[in-house]
């Protein structure tokens, strides 16, 4: 971590937390793909899969949460944001688009994001435009946002029946896995 007189900088705020979080969206993928070849189940209809009719479904939830990478890092650095139109709905294009978002952040530098705090980023949130001073921007528009996504993502793998729980979300839980089924017996007088 870089730490500057003993405050985190922007930098560290968001580079590594995205990185991270990333890998564990790759991952969360990896067990959703693992899930659709054990089940013969259409890639498709896991990625169509929606928890409300107005919310975006499986496969946008990891597009946005992906692009959220650079839209919360590019302005920060003054680079450009390289968002991709909608990709190819399957999970080799996500994990693809996972991977340049990968690549992107690694690129970054500490020293890009030097008074990135009181730089102004814009951006779209839905209908509106914002125009936040980078620190604001940073922890209360950006990093938020891609946790949404993200925790969207964790819902409706979820809700469709794939069996990921919250090691899978944030990797520090260690709790028993759900894609190892267990069997509770009573025993016959307590039927």
């Amino acid at each position: 971590m870089q730490a500057t007189s003993n405050l985190l900088s922007l930098f560290d705020a968001t580079v590594p937390v995205l990185s991270r979080y990333l890998g564990q969206l790759q991952g969360l993928l990896n067990v959703a793909a693992q899930h659709i070849a054990a089940h013969g189940l259409p890639e498709r209809d896991l990625l169509a899969a929606r928890l409300a009719p107005d919310m975006l479904p499986l496969g946008q939830q990891v597009e946005v949460a992906v692009n959220f990478a650079f839209r919360t890092c590019a302005p920060l650095a003054q680079r450009a944001a390289n968002l991709a139109a909608p990709v190819d709905a399957s999970v080799a294009a996500l994990t693809a688009r996972i991977s340049q978002a990968q690549a992107f952040l690694h690129d970054l530098r500490p020293e890009e994001f030097t008074d990135a705090a009181g730089r102004i980023a814009d951006d779209s949130a839905g209908q509106a435009d914002i125009h936040l001073d980078g620190l604001t921007y940073a922890c209360q528009y950006a990093l938020p946002n891609f946790f949404f996504h993200l925790s969207m993502v964790y819902a409706l793998l979820r809700q469709q029946g794939v069996a990921v729980g919250k090691p899978d979300f944030d990797g520090w839980h260690v709790y028993p896995s759900p894609r190892a089924q267990t069997t509770i017996s009573l025993a016959p007088d307590l039927l």
